[in-house]
């Protein structure tokens, strides 16, 4: 459901509005800074094993290595920060990856790295990386109000590609003057100001009424909400396809400079740089575009982009040429990845949106990984430029693909939690732990309101499923017809009160329409109960009050 007063503030917000949030700008400031030190550092790593390792897979696996762990750990990493302090785990992640930048330099500087060494420090830090994603965008939110955040991840992506069109040269010019572990202590450097930053800063947060869910049990309830939740599915499932498809260039670009157009790491840099300018074009004109142009012609748009710049990449000697498609290139990247992370953000709620992050970041990623792997395969077997030409292949079915699956509009529901719901007056001393507990609703509906019923019935069934509901059924009483019954089930009474707290002002309007349907002199009718074995219970005290428990009939209208 879209409220007229969050379309408006969608409507009026400035692209550069979140700089009014003093954390905002001092955070992204800081984070531009260490985005140069880490792009500097990926042309060093890059470079490094085209001089020690040579081999078109081992350069290309540098780039997996860094992508795989974020697919593999994203969400252990996202189900984290949504049960614990978000700020401290990105502080953590910043710490661990200034060790890692400190320890690349030292070993590269004494001259005892390896292939297999260097993708091992690669992978610590796409482990690094992993951890820090979910926590950085999922803080955006508390950074600034929901009506400034497209526009945040915007300036995200702004300031990301901004240290792309400068950085990689920066970086190039280090490696052929200095040396790799130059651009690697470069980087370390780097990473000190957001540290600081994020040490300093001491947000105040809504206090945790309940208790953190289990790692295990955190990680599947952000699954199965987006499983549930169609839209967030389709978003996946272009976000793996683009970074499967896209990557190739940027995976290939360090052979597409040596062999291509015969360069060295400075023209490597600058190629890097084009697609960071190319990037930053992007994302000035992405606040237009988006008001001008539906979420999925866009991602069409870059498909079509990407496509175009791997065909030139791989068919141009002239390097001018190959800096125009990779401007090109960083250009529907960030209109890309940008329109599906704000896509993701903004159809989750807070309870959830670090996990849903996670995963949006794991099919990205691992599209990414899997990718450079392949193109580095396809490079090593059959040549550099026919695995581009390969890429474009696949790039331009992408863009077909939206046809059968397209990608929803880029709207603003809000998410907020419902607050309608009040803990009934139960006749039992029950614990958090205690159950299974059951829930049944009873409605009365007219004959000629049962299709109508059944439609909004369906949707509900997907929200209490989503939301953690197990069991789900609709009953119709066979004596009187015009009563149905939802039934469903909760392990506990804690997941009974998380699944009541996570109904948003989005979903009202399924609740509203069943309310309407209704016809009873009351609302609809609502009993909890705890089910109960059969003889007496085991010999636990604790165990025995819980299963001496009565079923619970309390009635409210709220359902």
């Amino acid at each position: 459901m879209l409220t007229r007063d969050h379309q408006a503030s969608g409507n009026k917000g400035s692209p550069l509005s979140p700089f009014r949030h003093h954390i905002f700008l001092a955070v992204w400031i800081a984070s531009l800074a260490s985005n140069f030190g880490g792009l500097i550092q990926s042309v060093g790593a890059a470079w490094l094993m085209t001089s020690i390792g040579g081999s078109a897979d081992l350069v290309a696996l540098v780039q997996a290595s860094i992508t795989l762990p974020i697919m593999l750990l994203s969400l252990v990493a996202g189900a984290i920060a949504d049960n614990s302090d978000r700020r401290k785990l990105m502080l953590a992640s910043q710490l661990f990856l200034l060790t890692v930048a400190v320890a690349l330099a030292l070993w590269t500087y004494f001259g005892v790295m390896t292939p297999w060494l260097l993708l091992a420090f690669t992978f610590l830090v796409g482990c690094g990386t992993a951890f820090n994603g979910p926590a950085w965008q999922s803080l955006v939110g508390e950074m600034v109000p929901r009506s400034d955040l497209p526009a945040a991840i915007a300036l995200n992506g702004m300031g990301f590609n901004i240290a792309r069109s400068v950085g990689p040269a920066i970086g190039g010019i280090i490696v052929a003057t200095v040396g790799a572990f130059a651009a690697f202590a470069a980087n370390a450097i780097s990473s000190v100001g957001l540290i600081v930053v994020l040490a300093r800063w001491h947000p105040v947060g809504t206090p945790r009424i309940l208790p953190p869910e289990t790692l295990g049990a955190a990680m599947a309830a952000g699954i199965r909400y987006v499983a549930m939740s169609p839209n967030l599915g389709v978003v996946l499932l272009r976000s793996a396809v683009f970074g499967f498809a896209a990557i190739g260039v940027q995976a290939l670009m360090p052979l597409i400079a040596r062999d291509l157009i015969h360069g060295g790491p400075l023209i490597y840099g600058l190629l890097l740089g084009a697609f960071g300018a190319g990037a930053v074009g992007g994302a000035l004109l992405s606040a237009r575009l988006r008001q001008a142009l539906s979420l999925e012609v866009l991602v069409r748009i870059a498909f079509f982009s990407f496509a175009i710049c791997a065909a030139v990449a791989g068919l141009s000697p002239f390097p001018s040429l190959t800096f125009a498609a990779m401007a090109l290139e960083g250009a529907g990247w960030v209109l890309a990845l940008t329109s599906l992370n704000a896509a993701v953000q903004l159809s989750s709620p807070r309870w959830v949106v670090g996990r849903a992050l996670a995963l949006y970041q794991m099919a990205t990623f691992g599209g990414m990984a899997f990718g450079s792997w392949s193109w580095g395969m396809a490079a090593e077997r059959l040549g550099t430029a026919d695995a581009l030409l390969m890429s474009a292949g696949v790039l331009l079915a992408g863009t077909v693909l939206g046809v059968r699956f397209p990608l929803p509009e880029l709207k603003m529901p809000n998410l907020d939690p419902l607050n309608r719901w009040t803990e009934p007056n139960i006749a039992l001393d029950i614990r958090l732990r205690s159950g299974p507990i059951v829930v049944t609703v009873e409605y009365v509906i007219r004959e000629a309101d049962v299709m109508a019923f059944l439609a909004v019935m369906a949707e509900r069934k997907r929200i209490r499923r989503r939301d953690g509901a197990r069991h789900w059924s609709l009953l119709r009483d066979l004596e009187n017809p015009h009563i149905w019954i939802e039934l469903y089930r909760v392990s506990t009474w804690l997941e009974y009160v998380r699944l009541s707290q996570r109904i948003t002002q989005a979903d009202a309007a399924v609740g509203d329409r069943l309310r309407a349907l209704h016809q009873g002199p009351d609302g609809p009718h609502v009993r909890r109960m705890i089910e109960r074995q059969t003889g007496w219970p085991t010999s636990d005290p604790e165990a025995q009050a819980d299963d001496m428990a009565d079923p619970l009939t309390d009635t409210t209208r709220s359902s």
